[in-house]
């Protein structure tokens, strides 16, 4: 069963609430293919191998959390972002993307999907006094060490994390996917015993030393996974569509 395209990106913004949230890209239909969908590939970032393997699958739309045209950057269609806009156009197949809405949102975002995979009890916000932060705190079932954690985490995400070790026993934990890293003094603030992200600066390091708390940096890629997985399923059910995941490794 084929669906209009138009009518699934208006579906995905409104699911999302795309409408309310101020982004560093253009959140939504980024590249425009043929008016029918009926296929979704979806993966976490809209790169070369990605579009080569989309086109493989015969996708007639391409679903990711990290699209094209951010803020800042080089606006020409040269090198490596010609090369990419060629290949959907060439075979019309269209790019759907959606950075903080599918963070934030409540039940496919990737902080709450995350916490489902690493069995947290979401509790509430990073940071209740500010919505552009995207992170949650949450708890665990029974307390564990944060080596134990790291060895779950690793379990799941198939990876092996940065630990810097601070509590000894792991209770209230704070996260942030991808990028999220800078979050930490807020985590430190909402007295969280372990933070979760998937990068780590320089000053990480410190910052959970000095203040006691664990901190665990699983990868950007790896711990964004499973909320543009969650979407696609949502639009695939939604519209009685195929929709196929494909993950690209990625060891950052």
């Amino acid at each position: 069963m084929a669906v209009a395209l138009s009518t699934l990106v208006e579906e995905a913004n409104r699911y999302l609430n795309c409408a309310r949230i101020q982004d560093y890209c253009p959140n939504g239909l980024q590249v425009e293919g043929r008016p029918q969908v009926m296929r979704i590939v979806s993966g976490v970032t809209a790169s070369q191998a990605l579009l080569d393997a989309a086109v493989d699958a015969q996708a007639d739309l391409i679903l990711v959390h990290h699209g094209y045209f951010w803020k800042g950057e080089d606006p020409c269609v040269t090198g490596m972002k010609q090369r990419r806009l060629k290949t959907l156009l060439k075979h019309d197949i269209s790019l759907l993307a959606y950075h903080l809405p599918l963070d934030l949102h409540p039940e496919v975002g990737n902080n709450v999907q995350l916490a489902r995979e690493l069995d947290i009890t979401v509790e509430g916000p990073l940071d209740p006094e500010n919505p552009r932060i995207v992170g949650l705190v949450g708890s665990l079932a029974e307390p564990m060490t944060a080596r134990d954690f790291a060895r779950r985490v690793q379990d799941v995400l198939g990876r092996e994390p940065l630990l810097i070790e601070g509590s000894e026993m792991i209770r209230r934990v704070g996260w942030c996917t991808g990028g999220g890293q800078g979050y930490i003094d807020q985590a430190i603030l909402a007295g969280v015993d372990l933070f979760i992200s998937g990068e780590a600066s320089e000053q990480t390091f410190h910052s959970a030393k000095e203040n006691n708390i664990s901190f665990v940096a699983a990868g950007h890629h790896a711990t964004e996974r499973y909320g543009v997985q969650a979407l696609g399923e949502y639009l695939a059910r939604h519209f009685a569509l195929e929709h196929l995941f494909i993950d690209c490794p990625n060891p950052i």
